[in-house]
């Protein structure tokens, strides 16, 4: 099983970026798909996660900015950023979770500077 994501870079503040979570290994349809974050020094965060049923949730810090969506035919996961500020600067990581299974991948750095 990998996942890989992608799509991460510099970005001002204010800005939007895209990032992508490539499964291989398992299907993203039949798993919970999170989107964790880490700055230096805190602890990982759970920030959106999509269910199985599609239903979405979203950590308070990114809710109404962030977008998380999944698209079967390609077997990906993809959190849309929007909004973003200096805060939301982390390594960002993709996980799938069913049963007693949890993968991640190696995540993808996010800066927000000007």
């Amino acid at each position: 099983v990998q996942l890989a994501e992608s799509g991460g870079g510099l970005v001002q503040p204010g800005g939007s970026l895209g990032l992508s979570c490539a499964a291989s290994g398992l299907t993203v349809s039949t798993y919970a798909m999170r989107w964790y974050r880490q700055s230096p020094g805190k602890q990982r965060e759970l920030i959106a996660t999509i269910q199985t049923d599609n239903v979405t949730v979203y950590a308070d810090s990114v809710k109404g900015r962030f977008t998380i969506s999944r698209d079967n035919a390609k077997n990906t996961v993809s959190l849309q950023m929007s909004s973003l500020k200096a805060e939301d600067t982390a390594v960002y990581y993709c996980n799938a979770v069913k049963w007693k299974y949890s993968y991640w991948g190696q995540g993808t750095q996010v800066t927000v500077s000007s």
